[in-house]
């Protein structure tokens, strides 16, 4: 739903003070923004010990879990603020992408109290929610800009017009990076989630496996990590059928500098060629130490402006919710109580 674009201009000129929720995968999350780039609070209810004993997010579980916090978790978000509802101009939630039953739990939650109140309310694309996890972080940054959006889900490479904007200009062909991370942690006998584990045991390790890098020499944006992950699974089977000795630390190492590398490589390549003076990192693989520090090095070597957001805006959480919610809804955009999850939710569709 669109307002009359005459009130437009009132929403830029006033103070607007978002409610958000996020409940897409496994974390229940409530926080209290303003204008976009202030965090009044912003509380995280994790599961990951719940999931670790099953070795991933189980829909079920999550969801259920999600009913149990997400009451107490809103309370938390208001009270660290010093808000009532009364306080809150606009409630906002992501309604998309993600697990369907865990989205509906945080969506239906946030029509209820936009409804109860009579506040407008706006659903949130939960993939460009990361994007505005650096607005957060940066009171400087503005679009236009490249994005590279990296997680468990999607690896994008996105040209950010506007914010409200945003055009797709390379993408996996296949799996993403974080769920090919996700596939050899399991692989070389590591817990969940798998990223972080695998980022720790490459530190111990050395880069001394040719792993393939699928597309990296094509005129493109595109991204393969189907391959790699393949190639992993390979080396591990034939050193096991030959007996031999493998270090789990260097085969870490090895996949993780061979899919930083591609992601570097293609991200800087889209920024110089479409004239742009720095790099945006989002998504939860965008916590990965090497990703930050092989991109801080190109990007001082090409000269480029480099922008990634603290570790606890990276992961799932309902800051980077409420600020992309308050450029939605100061651009006349609101969301009906008809408004239903959306679990494959595309970059850029609202």
């Amino acid at each position: 739903m669109k307002p009359d674009k005459n009130n437009i201009q009132n929403l830029k000129d006033r103070d607007i003070t978002v409610l958000a929720i996020e409940s897409s995968c496994d974390e229940t999350a409530a926080a209290v923004i303003r204008n976009g780039r202030e965090i009044m609070s912003n509380i995280v209810a994790t599961q990951i010990e719940i999931h670790k004993k099953f070795g991933g997010v189980v829909p079920e579980v999550a969801s259920r879990n999600h009913v149990v916090d997400i009451n107490p978790v809103i309370e938390s978000a208001l009270s660290e603020a010093g808000m009532s509802l009364d306080d809150i101009d606009v409630i906002a939630a992501t309604y998309g992408p993600g697990l369907v039953g865990a989205l509906l739990v945080g969506l239906s939650t946030a029509k209820a109290l936009a409804y109860a109140t009579a506040k407008p309310f706006v659903g949130v694309n939960h993939i460009q929610g990361h994007i505005a996890a650096n607005y957060l972080a940066f009171p400087e940054l503005e679009p236009p800009f490249i994005s590279l959006i990296v997680s468990g889900g999607h690896t994008h490479i996105v040209e950010v017009k506007d914010y409200n904007e945003i055009e797709i200009i390379g993408k996996t062909r296949d799996d993403a990076a974080g769920e090919a991370y996700d596939k050899v942690a399991r692989a070389i006998g590591l817990g969940y989630p798998g990223g972080p584990l695998v980022d720790e045991l490459a530190k111990q390790g050395e880069a001394n496996i040719e792993f393939p890098k699928a597309m990296y020499k094509e005129e493109n944006y595109d991204f393969s990590f189907s391959g790699i992950k393949s190639a992993v699974l390979n080396y591990i089977n034939s050193k096991k059928m030959k007996n031999e000795d493998y270090s789990r630390a260097d085969i870490a190492a090895s996949f993780q500098h061979a899919v930083v590398d591609i992601l570097v490589h293609k991200t800087v390549n889209a920024v110089k060629d479409r004239g742009y003076g720095c790099v945006v990192l989002s998504g939860g693989v965008s916590a990965n130490s090497a990703l930050r520090k092989v991109m801080e090095e190109r990007c001082d070597k090409e000269g480029l402006r480099l922008y990634y957001p603290p570790l606890g805006l990276c992961t799932d959480n309902a800051a980077m919710i409420g600020s992309c919610a308050y450029y939605r809804y100061i651009e006349g955009h609101t969301s009906d109580m008809y408004l239903n999850a959306k679990p494959n939710l595309k970059i850029g569709e609202n």
